[in-house]
């Protein structure tokens, strides 16, 4: 999976898309099922979001240049939220369709085959998120993942549409099917909630995660017992790299080779438990009091 690049992925989504609407929106065609045209509609959202991911993707892959030095990865929280916001406006049309039918039902026809068409684009859909969440993992890319995750909402959403119109067909209440529809939808919107939260923390510089940050600490307390310190410890994320700085302080006497020879060892260790990391090292004396000059903490919210 390494050789394939995420732009490869997002490719992936996108065809696996057109084919699940192509499917839905049939499934929604023979049936007149208020409850499958949700579906469909949630799936038109799928083919926008792995366009845009896609379109990211691509961006992220040219790296740092003059403008950008530190690279282009935090696109990818723009695509992650713009997936957010896509699924919740989803959810706004899929209330807006069901209110008229749960007003005046009608029978859903033809279920045998609207079931088949369905169950084949959920199918698609749930292989299409798991080689994306394994992509996802490989690549560290909050946008495949979001893509992935949103596929599997899908997934869910279909199984939940179909049980519904089942029931209705059974039982012959009509109204289950738009009950179902408007039960999807705010299903759908705490997902959609829950990607554009994700994306604000990763703008906002969200420090890397707490296992990682043990890692981290683990190393700094190993090289305090022989003889150094540090502090002015700061982390943040940034698409799928993350960014530690810290201050490491020495003796005073430590000459410039010896304390630059320190400074690789400790980021070569750090490197090898966090691959993904990026280490800037300031070198301080530990006698010197100006080295214990802090800036302002940052305080819990």
């Amino acid at each position: 999976m390494k050789h394939r690049s995420p732009s490869f992925y997002a490719g992936v989504s996108v065809a696996t898309s057109v084919v699940t609407i192509v499917l839905k929106f049939w499934a929604y065609s023979v049936t007149d099922s208020v409850g499958l045209l949700s579906d469909a509609i949630e799936s038109l959202v799928n083919i926008v979001a792995a366009l845009v991911a896609l379109a990211v993707l691509y961006y992220v892959a040219f790296g740092p240049d003059d403008d950008h030095n530190f690279g282009h990865d935090k696109a990818e929280y723009f695509s992650s939220g713009i997936e957010g916001g896509l699924i919740i406006a989803a959810a706004v049309a899929i209330v807006w369709s069901a209110i008229p039918r749960l007003i005046e039902p009608r029978a859903i026809e033809q279920i045998t085959l609207g079931i088949v068409l369905t169950v084949a684009a959920s199918a698609a859909n749930a292989l299409c998120a798991w080689v994306l969440l394994r992509a996802a993992k490989v690549h560290r890319s909050i946008t495949l993942e979001a893509d992935a995750r949103h596929l599997l909402t899908d997934v869910w959403t279909s199984a939940g549409v179909l049980v519904g119109i089942v029931v209705a067909n059974a039982t012959g209440w009509a109204r289950l099917d738009p009950l179902v529809a408007i039960a999807v939808a705010v299903h759908i919107v705490w997902t959609g909630w829950s990607l554009i939260r994700r994306s604000f923390d990763g703008l906002m510089d969200r420090a890397i995660p707490a296992n990682e940050q043990a890692k981290l600490i683990e190393v700094l307390e190993r090289y305090k017992t022989q003889g150094c310190d540090y502090h002015q410890l700061r982390t943040r994320q940034s698409g799928k790299r993350s960014f530690i700085d810290v201050h490491l302080l020495v003796t005073g006497t430590t000459s410039v080779l010896d304390g630059h020879d320190v400074v690789e060892r400790f980021e070569a260790e750090v490197r090898t438990l966090l691959p993904h990391v990026e280490v800037l090292t300031h070198l301080e004396p530990i006698e010197d009091p100006r080295s214990y000059e802090a800036a302002p903490k940052p305080h819990k919210h």
